[in-house]
Protein backbone atom coordinates (compact mmCIF):
# COMPACT_ATOMS: atom_id res chain seq x y z
CA UNK A 1 0.00 0.00 0.00
CA UNK A 2 1.35 3.30 -1.20
CA UNK A 3 1.53 6.23 1.08
CA UNK A 4 0.40 9.96 0.61
CA UNK A 5 1.11 13.02 3.03
CA UNK A 6 -1.52 15.76 3.42
CA UNK A 7 -2.56 18.34 5.43
CA UNK A 8 -6.49 17.86 5.01
CA UNK A 9 -8.45 14.95 3.11
CA UNK A 10 -12.08 16.14 1.73
CA UNK A 11 -14.23 13.60 1.62
CA UNK A 12 -16.64 14.41 -1.42
CA UNK A 13 -15.87 16.78 -4.70
CA UNK A 14 -19.17 18.22 -4.64
CA UNK A 15 -20.27 21.57 -4.29
CA UNK A 16 -19.26 21.92 -1.04
CA UNK A 17 -16.38 20.50 -0.78
CA UNK A 18 -15.25 22.24 -4.01
CA UNK A 19 -15.82 25.54 -2.32
CA UNK A 20 -14.41 24.61 0.65
CA UNK A 21 -11.11 23.64 -1.13
CA UNK A 22 -11.30 26.94 -3.06
CA UNK A 23 -11.22 29.29 0.14
CA UNK A 24 -9.37 27.06 1.98
CA UNK A 25 -6.46 27.20 -0.45
CA UNK A 26 -7.08 30.46 -1.07
CA UNK A 27 -6.11 31.87 2.43
CA UNK A 28 -3.82 28.98 3.99
CA UNK A 29 -0.19 27.35 2.27
CA UNK A 30 -1.68 23.93 2.76
CA UNK A 31 -2.07 20.67 0.86
CA UNK A 32 -5.36 19.24 0.45
CA UNK A 33 -6.33 15.53 -1.36
CA UNK A 34 -9.86 15.37 -2.75
CA UNK A 35 -11.63 11.98 -2.61
CA UNK A 36 -14.75 11.14 -4.58
CA UNK A 37 -16.01 8.18 -5.26
CA UNK A 38 -17.43 9.40 -9.25
CA UNK A 39 -15.08 9.56 -11.92
CA UNK A 40 -15.40 13.44 -12.13
CA UNK A 41 -15.94 16.43 -9.72
CA UNK A 42 -18.95 18.20 -9.31
CA UNK A 43 -21.10 15.57 -6.82
CA UNK A 44 -24.63 14.96 -7.83
CA UNK A 45 -24.29 16.88 -11.35
CA UNK A 46 -22.55 13.98 -12.41
CA UNK A 47 -25.56 11.95 -12.77
CA UNK A 48 -28.22 14.71 -13.52
CA UNK A 49 -31.06 14.81 -15.22
CA UNK A 50 -30.07 16.25 -18.57
CA UNK A 51 -32.39 19.20 -18.56
CA UNK A 52 -31.80 20.35 -15.03
CA UNK A 53 -30.47 23.87 -14.12
CA UNK A 54 -29.32 26.06 -11.41
CA UNK A 55 -32.72 27.26 -9.89
CA UNK A 56 -31.16 30.08 -8.28
CA UNK A 57 -28.37 32.37 -9.92
CA UNK A 58 -25.59 31.02 -11.28
CA UNK A 59 -23.43 34.02 -9.22
CA UNK A 60 -24.75 32.33 -6.13
CA UNK A 61 -23.19 29.16 -7.06
CA UNK A 62 -19.45 27.39 -7.44
CA UNK A 63 -16.13 28.65 -5.98
CA UNK A 64 -15.74 31.89 -4.45
CA UNK A 65 -12.83 32.46 -6.41
CA UNK A 66 -14.09 31.98 -9.87
CA UNK A 67 -17.58 33.16 -11.24
CA UNK A 68 -20.11 30.41 -12.56
CA UNK A 69 -21.12 31.55 -16.04
CA UNK A 70 -20.29 35.58 -17.22
CA UNK A 71 -22.84 37.15 -14.26
CA UNK A 72 -25.26 37.94 -17.39
CA UNK A 73 -29.09 39.03 -17.23
CA UNK A 74 -31.25 37.17 -19.52
CA UNK A 75 -32.69 39.16 -22.29
CA UNK A 76 -35.39 36.86 -23.63
CA UNK A 77 -37.32 33.87 -22.36
CA UNK A 78 -39.66 34.23 -19.98
CA UNK A 79 -36.83 35.06 -17.26
CA UNK A 80 -35.98 38.07 -19.39
CA UNK A 81 -34.53 40.61 -16.73
CA UNK A 82 -33.16 37.90 -14.18
CA UNK A 83 -29.92 36.57 -13.71
CA UNK A 84 -28.79 34.18 -16.13
CA UNK A 85 -29.19 29.86 -14.99
CA UNK A 86 -26.42 27.52 -15.43
CA UNK A 87 -27.57 23.98 -16.89
CA UNK A 88 -25.62 20.46 -16.11
CA UNK A 89 -23.45 20.32 -18.58
CA UNK A 90 -21.50 24.43 -18.52
CA UNK A 91 -21.81 23.44 -14.31
CA UNK A 92 -19.54 20.16 -14.82
CA UNK A 93 -17.20 22.22 -17.55
CA UNK A 94 -16.65 24.87 -14.71
CA UNK A 95 -16.18 22.23 -11.87
CA UNK A 96 -13.61 20.05 -13.89
CA UNK A 97 -11.97 23.46 -14.89
CA UNK A 98 -11.73 24.46 -11.14
CA UNK A 99 -10.07 20.92 -10.36
CA UNK A 100 -7.77 20.77 -13.22
CA UNK A 101 -6.75 24.42 -14.00
CA UNK A 102 -6.84 26.01 -10.40
CA UNK A 103 -6.56 22.85 -7.92
CA UNK A 104 -4.32 20.85 -9.28
CA UNK A 105 -2.51 23.02 -11.36
CA UNK A 106 -1.54 24.79 -8.38
CA UNK A 107 0.45 22.14 -7.05
CA UNK A 108 -2.01 22.43 -3.47
CA UNK A 109 -4.67 19.80 -4.42
CA UNK A 110 -4.54 15.58 -5.43
CA UNK A 111 -7.92 14.52 -6.86
CA UNK A 112 -8.31 11.04 -6.16
CA UNK A 113 -11.24 10.12 -8.25
CA UNK A 114 -13.22 7.24 -8.40
CA UNK A 115 -12.19 6.07 -5.03
CA UNK A 116 -13.96 5.54 -1.65
CA UNK A 117 -12.99 6.47 1.98
CA UNK A 118 -12.80 4.79 4.79
CA UNK A 119 -11.35 5.26 8.86
CA UNK A 120 -9.52 2.04 9.76
CA UNK A 121 -8.70 3.12 12.97
CA UNK A 122 -6.36 6.33 13.52
CA UNK A 123 -5.54 5.30 9.31
CA UNK A 124 -7.02 7.24 6.63
CA UNK A 125 -7.21 4.88 3.54
CA UNK A 126 -8.71 5.51 0.05
CA UNK A 127 -9.45 2.42 -2.39
CA UNK A 128 -9.59 3.09 -6.21
CA UNK A 129 -13.15 1.52 -7.66
CA UNK A 130 -11.42 0.73 -10.69
CA UNK A 131 -8.08 -1.06 -9.92
CA UNK A 132 -8.79 -1.87 -6.13
CA UNK A 133 -5.08 -0.39 -5.26
CA UNK A 134 -5.26 1.53 -1.83
CA UNK A 135 -3.64 4.01 -1.05
CA UNK A 136 -3.14 5.50 2.81
CA UNK A 137 -3.37 9.02 3.13
CA UNK A 138 -1.50 10.58 6.33
CA UNK A 139 -3.51 13.67 6.98
CA UNK A 140 -1.43 16.09 9.29
CA UNK A 141 -4.17 18.72 10.11
CA UNK A 142 -8.10 17.87 9.48
CA UNK A 143 -10.14 15.14 7.49
CA UNK A 144 -13.43 17.46 6.01
CA UNK A 145 -16.78 15.18 5.55
CA UNK A 146 -17.92 17.67 2.27
CA UNK A 147 -20.46 14.62 2.31
CA UNK A 148 -22.65 15.07 5.64
CA UNK A 149 -25.37 16.87 3.91
CA UNK A 150 -24.86 15.68 0.08
CA UNK A 151 -28.17 15.32 -1.75
CA UNK A 152 -29.63 11.95 -2.77
CA UNK A 153 -30.90 11.78 -6.35
CA UNK A 154 -33.73 9.59 -8.56
CA UNK A 155 -30.85 8.56 -10.77
CA UNK A 156 -28.62 6.68 -7.79
CA UNK A 157 -31.99 5.69 -5.59
CA UNK A 158 -34.28 3.07 -6.62
CA UNK A 159 -37.72 4.16 -6.52
CA UNK A 160 -39.41 4.57 -2.68
CA UNK A 161 -42.19 2.02 -3.78
CA UNK A 162 -42.39 -1.71 -5.40
CA UNK A 163 -42.72 -1.83 -8.66
CA UNK A 164 -44.60 -4.83 -10.86
CA UNK A 165 -42.33 -6.77 -13.09
CA UNK A 166 -44.73 -5.24 -15.92
CA UNK A 167 -45.22 -1.58 -14.40
CA UNK A 168 -43.17 1.10 -16.85
CA UNK A 169 -41.29 2.59 -14.34
CA UNK A 170 -38.11 5.08 -14.36
CA UNK A 171 -36.01 7.51 -13.07
CA UNK A 172 -36.41 10.91 -14.22
CA UNK A 173 -32.99 11.32 -15.40
CA UNK A 174 -33.73 8.76 -17.90
CA UNK A 175 -37.12 10.57 -19.30
CA UNK A 176 -34.90 12.52 -22.51
CA UNK A 177 -34.22 9.27 -23.53
CA UNK A 178 -37.11 7.50 -23.95
CA UNK A 179 -37.18 5.58 -27.18
CA UNK A 180 -41.62 5.19 -26.96
CA UNK A 181 -43.64 7.47 -25.11
CA UNK A 182 -46.86 6.95 -23.39
CA UNK A 183 -50.33 7.88 -23.54
CA UNK A 184 -49.99 8.96 -20.01
CA UNK A 185 -47.18 10.06 -17.75
CA UNK A 186 -47.43 10.11 -13.79
CA UNK A 187 -45.08 12.22 -12.20
CA UNK A 188 -44.37 10.76 -9.00
CA UNK A 189 -42.63 13.78 -5.96
CA UNK A 190 -43.45 17.20 -4.32
CA UNK A 191 -40.03 18.92 -5.05
CA UNK A 192 -38.13 20.93 -7.72
CA UNK A 193 -37.14 17.55 -9.26
CA UNK A 194 -40.89 17.18 -10.41
CA UNK A 195 -41.43 20.15 -11.40
CA UNK A 196 -38.46 20.18 -13.99
CA UNK A 197 -40.09 17.07 -15.16
CA UNK A 198 -43.22 18.39 -15.79
CA UNK A 199 -41.86 21.61 -17.19
CA UNK A 200 -40.10 19.86 -19.25
CA UNK A 201 -42.83 17.51 -20.63
CA UNK A 202 -45.43 20.64 -21.47
CA UNK A 203 -42.57 22.01 -23.09
CA UNK A 204 -41.71 19.22 -25.57
CA UNK A 205 -45.30 18.88 -26.57
CA UNK A 206 -47.07 16.53 -23.67
CA UNK A 207 -50.23 18.20 -23.08
CA UNK A 208 -51.68 18.43 -19.38
CA UNK A 209 -54.04 16.40 -19.96
CA UNK A 210 -51.80 13.49 -20.27
CA UNK A 211 -49.93 14.18 -17.60
CA UNK A 212 -51.28 12.64 -13.64
CA UNK A 213 -48.98 14.30 -11.24
CA UNK A 214 -48.78 12.66 -7.49
CA UNK A 215 -47.69 14.67 -4.95
CA UNK A 216 -47.92 13.32 -1.58
CA UNK A 217 -47.55 17.43 0.02
CA UNK A 218 -47.87 20.86 -1.58
CA UNK A 219 -44.62 22.83 -1.02
CA UNK A 220 -44.03 26.27 -0.63
CA UNK A 221 -41.58 27.34 -3.20
CA UNK A 222 -39.85 30.93 -2.95
CA UNK A 223 -40.18 33.36 -6.19
CA UNK A 224 -36.79 32.94 -8.41
CA UNK A 225 -37.75 36.58 -8.64
CA UNK A 226 -36.40 37.82 -5.42
CA UNK A 227 -33.86 36.02 -5.24
CA UNK A 228 -31.36 37.75 -7.42
CA UNK A 229 -27.84 39.07 -6.52
CA UNK A 230 -29.42 42.54 -6.40
CA UNK A 231 -28.76 44.24 -3.05
CA UNK A 232 -31.65 46.22 -2.73
CA UNK A 233 -33.71 42.67 -4.20
CA UNK A 234 -32.12 40.23 -1.81
CA UNK A 235 -32.33 42.58 1.50
CA UNK A 236 -35.77 43.49 0.64
CA UNK A 237 -36.53 39.23 0.63
CA UNK A 238 -34.81 39.32 4.06
CA UNK A 239 -37.22 42.62 5.28
CA UNK A 240 -39.38 40.66 4.00
CA UNK A 241 -39.19 37.88 5.49
CA UNK A 242 -38.53 39.54 9.03
CA UNK A 243 -41.78 41.83 8.50
CA UNK A 244 -44.24 38.88 7.65
CA UNK A 245 -43.03 36.96 10.86
CA UNK A 246 -43.20 40.13 13.17
CA UNK A 247 -47.23 40.67 11.74
CA UNK A 248 -48.32 37.00 11.96
CA UNK A 249 -49.94 34.95 14.65
CA UNK A 250 -49.50 31.43 13.35
CA UNK A 251 -47.06 29.86 10.42
CA UNK A 252 -49.35 29.66 7.97
CA UNK A 253 -50.02 33.53 8.23
CA UNK A 254 -46.44 33.83 7.93
CA UNK A 255 -46.35 32.41 4.68
CA UNK A 256 -49.35 33.67 3.36
CA UNK A 257 -47.90 37.17 4.05
CA UNK A 258 -44.69 36.19 2.36
CA UNK A 259 -47.21 34.97 -0.51
CA UNK A 260 -48.54 38.63 -0.66
CA UNK A 261 -45.85 39.95 -0.31
CA UNK A 262 -44.37 38.31 -3.61
CA UNK A 263 -41.82 36.03 -1.87
CA UNK A 264 -43.38 32.69 -1.56
CA UNK A 265 -45.33 30.91 -4.48
CA UNK A 266 -47.65 27.57 -3.96
CA UNK A 267 -48.73 25.74 -6.81
CA UNK A 268 -52.53 25.27 -5.89
CA UNK A 269 -53.94 28.60 -3.68
CA UNK A 270 -57.06 26.26 -2.50
CA UNK A 271 -54.30 23.96 -0.39
CA UNK A 272 -52.13 25.41 2.28
CA UNK A 273 -48.42 23.68 2.23
CA UNK A 274 -46.68 21.70 5.10
CA UNK A 275 -43.59 21.47 2.59
CA UNK A 276 -40.98 24.45 2.54
CA UNK A 277 -37.86 23.93 1.26
CA UNK A 278 -35.21 26.35 -0.56
CA UNK A 279 -35.87 25.64 -4.57
CA UNK A 280 -37.12 28.41 -6.09
CA UNK A 281 -40.22 28.93 -9.10
CA UNK A 282 -40.41 31.51 -11.95
CA UNK A 283 -43.82 32.76 -12.31
CA UNK A 284 -43.88 31.59 -15.77
CA UNK A 285 -43.45 27.81 -14.67
CA UNK A 286 -45.98 28.40 -12.02
CA UNK A 287 -48.37 29.27 -14.76
CA UNK A 288 -47.53 26.16 -16.59
CA UNK A 289 -48.15 23.79 -13.59
CA UNK A 290 -51.39 25.46 -12.77
CA UNK A 291 -52.78 23.63 -16.11
CA UNK A 292 -52.24 19.78 -14.50
CA UNK A 293 -55.69 19.19 -13.12
CA UNK A 294 -55.11 15.67 -12.34
CA UNK A 295 -53.17 15.52 -9.15
CA UNK A 296 -53.71 12.94 -6.95
CA UNK A 297 -53.03 13.41 -2.89
CA UNK A 298 -53.34 10.11 -0.74
CA UNK A 299 -49.85 10.37 0.48
CA UNK A 300 -46.93 8.42 -0.81
CA UNK A 301 -47.24 5.74 -3.10
CA UNK A 302 -46.80 1.73 -1.61
CA UNK A 303 -46.71 0.05 -4.82
CA UNK A 304 -46.78 0.46 -8.70
CA UNK A 305 -48.89 -2.27 -11.12
CA UNK A 306 -49.61 -2.37 -14.43
CA UNK A 307 -52.42 0.34 -14.81
CA UNK A 308 -53.09 1.17 -10.70
CA UNK A 309 -51.34 3.18 -8.48
CA UNK A 310 -51.28 1.23 -4.94
CA UNK A 311 -51.62 3.76 -1.77
CA UNK A 312 -51.82 3.31 1.94
CA UNK A 313 -55.82 3.94 1.47
CA UNK A 314 -56.47 2.83 -1.50
CA UNK A 315 -55.90 2.72 -5.11
CA UNK A 316 -55.79 4.72 -8.45
CA UNK A 317 -56.44 3.53 -11.69
CA UNK A 318 -54.03 5.06 -14.71
CA UNK A 319 -53.33 3.66 -18.35
CA UNK A 320 -51.86 0.50 -18.45
CA UNK A 321 -48.77 1.82 -20.96
CA UNK A 322 -48.84 4.76 -18.55
CA UNK A 323 -44.66 6.25 -17.63
CA UNK A 324 -44.17 6.33 -13.87
CA UNK A 325 -41.12 8.98 -13.53
CA UNK A 326 -39.84 8.45 -10.45
CA UNK A 327 -38.95 12.17 -8.97
CA UNK A 328 -38.80 11.52 -5.54
CA UNK A 329 -35.62 11.36 -4.24
CA UNK A 330 -34.78 13.44 -0.65
CA UNK A 331 -32.54 15.88 -2.29
CA UNK A 332 -30.43 17.35 0.74
CA UNK A 333 -29.74 14.92 3.43
CA UNK A 334 -30.84 15.77 6.79
CA UNK A 335 -28.55 14.21 9.59
CA UNK A 336 -28.39 15.59 13.35
CA UNK A 337 -26.87 18.71 13.25
CA UNK A 338 -23.76 18.74 14.71
CA UNK A 339 -20.63 21.25 15.63
CA UNK A 340 -18.90 21.40 12.14
CA UNK A 341 -15.31 21.37 13.81
CA UNK A 342 -15.23 18.25 16.07
CA UNK A 343 -12.55 16.52 17.25
CA UNK A 344 -12.14 13.80 14.79
CA UNK A 345 -13.06 16.34 11.53
CA UNK A 346 -14.92 18.87 10.05
CA UNK A 347 -18.44 18.06 9.04
CA UNK A 348 -19.86 20.56 6.46
CA UNK A 349 -23.32 22.05 6.92
CA UNK A 350 -25.17 25.23 6.73
CA UNK A 351 -24.84 28.13 8.46
CA UNK A 352 -26.71 31.39 6.93
CA UNK A 353 -29.78 30.18 5.30
CA UNK A 354 -29.45 28.49 2.36
CA UNK A 355 -27.04 28.31 -0.21
CA UNK A 356 -24.47 25.25 0.76
CA UNK A 357 -21.65 27.11 -2.13
CA UNK A 358 -21.08 30.07 0.23
CA UNK A 359 -21.49 28.08 3.31
CA UNK A 360 -18.88 26.06 2.93
CA UNK A 361 -16.38 28.98 1.75
CA UNK A 362 -17.01 30.62 4.44
CA UNK A 363 -16.09 27.33 6.53
CA UNK A 364 -12.84 26.97 4.29
CA UNK A 365 -12.15 30.82 5.09
CA UNK A 366 -12.75 30.36 8.74
CA UNK A 367 -11.06 27.30 9.00
CA UNK A 368 -8.11 28.74 7.40
CA UNK A 369 -7.72 32.37 9.73
CA UNK A 370 -8.96 30.93 13.08
CA UNK A 371 -6.88 28.66 15.15
CA UNK A 372 -9.35 27.86 17.82
CA UNK A 373 -11.93 25.27 16.96
CA UNK A 374 -14.44 26.99 19.96
CA UNK A 375 -13.88 30.43 17.80
CA UNK A 376 -14.85 28.40 15.15
CA UNK A 377 -17.92 27.37 16.01
CA UNK A 378 -19.22 30.40 17.30
CA UNK A 379 -18.31 32.15 13.92
CA UNK A 380 -20.12 28.89 12.10
CA UNK A 381 -22.88 27.16 14.03
CA UNK A 382 -24.64 24.70 12.01
CA UNK A 383 -27.91 25.29 10.04
CA UNK A 384 -30.87 22.98 9.52
CA UNK A 385 -31.83 22.19 6.22
CA UNK A 386 -35.66 22.51 6.26
CA UNK A 387 -38.34 20.37 4.97
CA UNK A 388 -41.55 22.07 6.91
CA UNK A 389 -42.87 25.33 7.76
CA UNK A 390 -41.02 25.10 11.21
CA UNK A 391 -37.89 23.76 10.11
CA UNK A 392 -37.56 26.55 7.20
CA UNK A 393 -38.85 29.33 9.23
CA UNK A 394 -36.21 28.04 11.83
CA UNK A 395 -33.31 27.99 9.44
CA UNK A 396 -34.22 31.47 8.72
CA UNK A 397 -33.78 32.52 12.37
CA UNK A 398 -30.38 30.47 12.77
CA UNK A 399 -29.11 31.89 10.05
CA UNK A 400 -29.98 35.45 10.46
CA UNK A 401 -28.08 35.54 14.11
CA UNK A 402 -25.01 33.48 12.20
CA UNK A 403 -24.85 36.37 9.87
CA UNK A 404 -24.99 38.83 12.60
CA UNK A 405 -22.46 36.87 14.43
CA UNK A 406 -19.74 36.06 11.40
CA UNK A 407 -20.42 39.65 9.92
CA UNK A 408 -19.34 41.07 12.94
CA UNK A 409 -15.84 40.27 12.38
CA UNK A 410 -14.39 42.80 10.31
CA UNK A 411 -11.95 40.48 8.38
CA UNK A 412 -15.12 38.22 7.51
CA UNK A 413 -17.41 41.28 6.58
CA UNK A 414 -14.39 42.16 3.86
CA UNK A 415 -14.12 39.07 2.30
CA UNK A 416 -18.00 37.69 2.05
CA UNK A 417 -18.78 41.47 0.47
CA UNK A 418 -15.94 40.24 -1.91
CA UNK A 419 -17.72 37.24 -2.58
CA UNK A 420 -19.21 36.69 -5.20
CA UNK A 421 -21.33 33.70 -4.27
CA UNK A 422 -22.70 35.56 -0.88
CA UNK A 423 -25.90 36.13 -1.68
CA UNK A 424 -26.49 38.93 0.71
CA UNK A 425 -23.26 40.78 -0.41
CA UNK A 426 -23.78 44.53 -0.75
CA UNK A 427 -21.07 46.09 -2.71
CA UNK A 428 -19.71 49.18 -1.30
CA UNK A 429 -20.31 51.22 -3.86
CA UNK A 430 -24.23 50.36 -4.07
CA UNK A 431 -24.75 51.05 -0.25
CA UNK A 432 -26.00 54.40 -0.68
CA UNK A 433 -28.40 53.49 -3.31
CA UNK A 434 -31.80 54.47 -2.16
CA UNK A 435 -33.35 51.57 -2.86
CA UNK A 436 -31.01 49.72 -0.96
CA UNK A 437 -31.11 52.26 2.02
CA UNK A 438 -34.60 51.39 2.12
CA UNK A 439 -34.09 47.35 2.33
CA UNK A 440 -31.39 47.93 5.00
CA UNK A 441 -33.84 50.39 6.93
CA UNK A 442 -36.97 47.93 6.46
CA UNK A 443 -34.40 44.93 7.67
CA UNK A 444 -33.41 46.87 10.86
CA UNK A 445 -37.30 47.64 11.27
CA UNK A 446 -38.50 44.42 11.76
CA UNK A 447 -35.77 42.41 12.76
CA UNK A 448 -35.81 42.21 16.35
CA UNK A 449 -39.73 41.47 16.21
CA UNK A 450 -39.07 39.39 13.47
CA UNK A 451 -37.09 37.09 15.36
CA UNK A 452 -38.80 37.06 18.90
CA UNK A 453 -41.79 35.80 16.44
CA UNK A 454 -39.74 33.74 14.56
CA UNK A 455 -38.13 32.38 18.35
CA UNK A 456 -41.85 31.52 19.42
CA UNK A 457 -43.01 29.71 16.14
CA UNK A 458 -39.68 27.22 16.47
CA UNK A 459 -38.97 26.48 20.12
CA UNK A 460 -35.42 28.27 19.36
CA UNK A 461 -33.97 30.67 21.72
CA UNK A 462 -33.19 34.59 21.64
CA UNK A 463 -29.39 35.63 22.55
CA UNK A 464 -29.60 37.23 25.77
Amino acid sequence: MRTLTTDYIVIGAGAMGMAFTDALIDHADVHVTIVDRRHAPSGHWVDAYPFVRLHQASLFYGVASTMLGTGAIQQHGPEAGLQERAGMSEIRAYYDNIMERRFVASGKVTFLSGSEYRADGAANVVTSRVSGEQVQVDVRRRVVDAAYIAPTIPATLPPPFDVAQDARVIAVGELAAIAEGASSYVIVGSGKTATDAIVWLLGNGVVSERIVWVRPRDPWMLNRAVVQPDPAVFVGLGADTFAAAAESTTLDEMFLRLEDAGAMLRIDRNVLPTMARTPTLAVWELDLLRTIENVVRKGHIRRVDRGELVFDDGSVPIAPDALIVHCAAAGLQHPPVVPIWAQDRIRLQTIRAGFPCFNAALAGYVEATRDDDTERNRLCPPNVYPNSLTEFTRMQFRGALATATFGAEPDISTWANQCTINPSRIDPARRDEPAVKAALARVAAYRESGLKRMAEFTNERLPS
